[in-house]
């Protein structure tokens, strides 16, 4: 249970492919989710923005994310989460990382997606998530799969620095 550094970009282990969770009884599971839980808590304290975190963002290559999103009010661990449907809609926006806190990047989306995985007593689940959720969950599910939002950036010119949309756009 403690808060763990977030690995920055340029670290290779960001590119890596998780590896599945097997035993979703094993005594490390907790730890790493708790770890996850606080480390974005403290993100969140520190910078005042942050709604998810991946296992492999502090160093462990496992499929585990750990997501806190208002006001959908969906919160807590998805373990071994994958995208099973996607709507052919798509959205556009500036993405953030926490691997990359002062950068945004514009990526694009799809606007709607149906998640399964399993909870922490290894019950399989599903969520539809559409809008700010779905972002999140395509964002760290890429985590997952060794994929940053540098890597789907929309065009060579899509990247701003986080300290120039609060200039341009103060307040937002």
């Amino acid at each position: 249970m403690a808060v763990r550094p977030i690995l920055q970009l340029g670290n290779p282990l960001l590119w890596r492919v998780s590896e599945p969770v097997t035993d979703i009884s094993s005594l490390d599971l907790p730890a790493l989710i708790n770890d996850l839980q606080n480390t974005l808590a403290d993100f969140r304290s520190r910078f005042g923005f942050g709604r998810g975190v991946a296992a492999p963002q502090i160093g462990i290559l496992k499929r585990v994310i750990y997501v806190r999103i208002h006001p959908e009010g969906f919160t807590g661990p998805l373990i071994n989460p994958r995208i099973v449907w996607h709507s052919e809609s798509t959205i556009e926006l500036w993405d953030d990382c926490f691997s990359f806190p002062g950068l945004l990047v514009k990526v694009s989306r799809a606007a709607t997606i149906r998640v399964m995985y399993e909870d922490p007593a290894g019950t399989s689940c599903s969520i539809d998530a559409k809008g700010e959720l779905s972002e999140l969950l395509q964002h760290e599910i890429d985590h997952l799969d060794g994929i940053l939002a540098t890597d789907r950036a929309l065009s060579p010119r899509s990247f701003m620095m986080r300290t120039e949309r609060e200039i341009a756009r103060p307040g937002q």
